[in-house]
């Protein structure tokens, strides 16, 4: 069983802050000098940018370094540059996919519902790798899957009374699909939960056959 808990909100950060309330002060968006600092010194180096960047982008939210390393790239820092400060980054513990990986499924799994195949692939997006997304993802146990799928049937099973029974069967089986779960899962807890409110089984039982 997974333990809940909540998705960080990206305050912890405190040397991000201090890097965030500095930005304030001194630097635009793109993480370019002011131009009431652009006489004060020599301009930074391409590091000394992408360093205040990921520092500032990260007192938001947690970010994956794929993340971090595509905002850079839009900021047009030179690569080198870029992986030099995002391999630093974590060695020191600031960034950290598998943490990410691991808070996201906690998250989305009992704030969304999300099963297994959907948080996988909203992972991937974030370009985290595979092999850390199967980790992540595979805290997650099929009996914990299975009960928040029955919570969200029970929840939406009222909204459905008055339909006829197909309409009622493809609207659960329809809602589960689209946060990830399999078919055969979806099929199954609905045609429990329908058998619990009077529906014959043997009609259920058919229908799931055709």
């Amino acid at each position: 069983m997974t333990r809940r808990t909540e998705w960080p909100d990206g305050g912890g950060h405190a040397m991000g802050g201090a890097e965030h309330r500095k930005g304030r002060g001194g630097r635009d968006d793109s993480g370019d000098p002011s131009p009431s600092r652009a006489g004060q010194g020599s301009p930074r180096t391409p590091e000394e940018q992408a360093r205040a960047i990921c520092l500032r982008l990260l007192t938001g939210s947690p970010l994956t370094r794929s993340q971090l390393a595509d905002a850079l790239r839009k900021r047009d820092i030179p690569e080198e540059a870029a992986e030099e400060v995002l391999s630093r980054f974590v060695e020191v513990g600031l960034i950290d996919d598998t943490a990410f990986a691991d808070a996201w499924v906690e998250s989305r799994h009992h704030g969304r519902g999300l099963a297994r195949r959907a948080l996988a692939r909203e992972l991937r997006t974030k370009g985290v790798e595979s092999e850390v997304i199967d980790q992540a993802v595979g805290r997650l146990d099929p009996e914990q899957e299975e009960a928040t799928a029955r919570e969200l049937v029970a929840r939406k099973l009222r909204s459905t009374r008055g339909l006829d029974r197909d309409k009622r069967l493809r609207r659960l089986a329809g809602m589960l699909a689209r946060k990830g779960y399999s078919e055969g899962l979806a099929l199954r807890v609905v045609r429990q939960a329908l058998e619990e409110e009077g529906e014959d089984p043997e009609l259920l039982e058919q229908w799931a056959q055709e």
